[in-house]
């Protein structure tokens, strides 16, 4: 059995794999998250790898504990990545773009992939056919958005998500659920289009906390999977494997 940990920048997902098939799957907080660490282990004794990949501030010394009775990798910019990185600045590239890319190279082959990852930030990565990885871009995730326009102005309110009731807002609430909700939707169908136009045989894969709610918005057809990152780093262990 294999456990995969992905760090986040404000939370912490874990699953266990049994034969490629997820077993169990949820999200921790990150304080004391070794002792929820520990009970997963003692569940699940099988378990003899564990596989982490971390963009948030929790170092790789907080899971020696656990490098006695496992094998523990980390996914670092270093390890075998099953594309060639064409990105102009590669040590500023994220490890969780990195393996979500790799996980789309090996589970979809032979053709153009965009990743997008609806979290904190929306990330769109862009691999092509040829397994040749361009980059992509990033913009603010719907919590950013809510959250900007309440600290960076003197009286917008801070709202949670919400599904915006029309398109044309009639109050400043209905207003802000537009802007956030219907903006960030038309943002990533037309960055879809524009790619689609210029590249065939195209998947568009996407994940993150905020994919299921954004999945029925959008007029593309999408792979939509909230559990991407951590299948990705399941298949991305075996291949280096």
């Amino acid at each position: 059995m294999i456990l995969t940990i992905d760090v986040g920048n404000t939370r912490i997902k874990y699953a266990v794999f049994q034969d490629n098939t997820i077993v169990e799957m949820q999200i921790i907080p990150k304080q004391n998250f070794k002792n929820y660490l520990e009970e997963i282990l003692k569940k699940y004794q099988n378990i003899k790898h564990l596989v982490v990949a971390s963009v948030g501030k929790i170092e790789e010394n907080a899971f020696e504990a656990f490098s006695n009775h496992l094998k523990v990798q980390f996914i670092s910019k270093e390890s075998k990545f099953p594309f060639q990185n064409k990105y102009a600045t590669p040590n500023t590239l994220g490890i969780d773009r990195m393996v979500l890319s790799a996980g789309a190279v090996l589970q979809f082959q032979n053709q153009n992939r965009l990743v997008i990852d609806a979290g904190t930030c929306v990330t769109y990565d862009f691999i092509d056919k040829n397994d040749i990885y361009h980059g992509g871009a990033i913009s603010p995730g719907i919590s950013l958005r809510y959250k900007s326009m309440h600290d960076y102005t003197a009286k917008l309110p801070l709202l949670s998500i919400e599904e915006p009731e029309k398109l044309i807002g009639n109050s400043t609430h209905q207003s802000i659920h537009s802007g956030v909700i219907n903006g960030l939707s038309f943002e990533i169908d037309g960055y879809i289009d524009a790619l689609k136009s210029k590249n065939e045989n195209f998947i568009i894969i996407l994940t993150g906390g905020d994919a299921n709610f954004l999945a029925k918005r959008l007029k593309n057809t999408i792979f939509a999977n909230s559990n991407f990152l951590l299948e990705s780093l399941n298949n991305l262990y075996q291949y280096q494997k």
